[in-house]
């Protein structure tokens, strides 16, 4: 049975949230400006084919918004069972309704990144999309120890998110999107601290793999590796 996250932190964690555009109202231009602006449908296939998903495996898909990621992972790899987990009531019921029209085997909570209700070694990879950015530092540090908690010995963590600029036109075009999510949020993702970050929290044999221009910036795609 999953373990209940701390009462006081979830609390805390309510009180500082903020929807992915910042706004209630703007949830359902999110899909549309998502896959407008950062080449969805390759990225998304790009850190599947990263993860390289096995028939029977267990993944979760933190941060997973209006589910198409945790969707496409069911659809990529007959057999996995997938966990989707967000914070945002709104974007859980988008997600939900794509559940339903795919009938797929994923299961949707509400709740936090930083204190995951699951228990440790549940997961055999974990995937992150366009999360982290919205997190403050010590949100991203807690949120990657919870990830190496509940990730099996050997589990994977594969994340792509906004990165460090590759060229003086993609920090320019990383911008608006620093001004919109936050210039304290966003510093740790465009300075490329992420994989620092990762092996601060126990995980191993972290790589970046390369990234992708798009009109937000760079969108960097990174590993990790639970230790045994």
């Amino acid at each position: 049975m999953p373990q209940p996250p701390d009462v006081d932190s979830v609390g805390r964690a309510r009180a500082r949230y903020i929807p992915a555009l910042r706004f209630d109202a703007l949830t359902p231009l999110y899909d549309p400006l998502v896959a407008l602006t950062t080449r969805e449908t390759r990225f998304k296939r790009r850190l599947l084919d990263q993860a390289s998903l096995a028939s029977g495996q267990r993944v979760l898909d933190v941060g997973c918004g209006t589910g198409t990621l945790a969707v496409e992972a069911w659809q990529a790899r007959p057999g996995v069972v997938v966990a989707g987990l967000d914070g945002d009531q709104a974007v859980l019921g988008r997600a939900a309704r794509k559940v339903a029209e795919e009938d797929a085997a994923v299961v949707l909570s509400e709740g936090f990144s930083d204190a995951l209700p699951f228990p440790s070694g549940s997961f055999d990879r974990a995937l992150s999309t366009l999360f982290f950015h919205h997190l403050s530092l010590d949100a991203k540090r807690r949120t990657f120890a919870e990830l190496a908690r509940v990730l099996r010995a050997g589990g994977e963590l594969h994340v792509a998110d906004w990165g460090r600029p590759e060229t003086m036109l993609m920090r320019i075009a990383s911008w608006p999107l620093r001004l919109l999510d936050g210039v304290e949020q966003t510093r740790d993702n465009v300075e490329g601290r992420l994989p620092e970050l990762m092996r601060d929290a126990g995980l191993v044999d972290v790589a970046t793999l390369g990234g992708l221009s798009t009109a937000f910036g760079t969108m960097a795609f990174y590993r990790a590796t639970a230790a045994a």
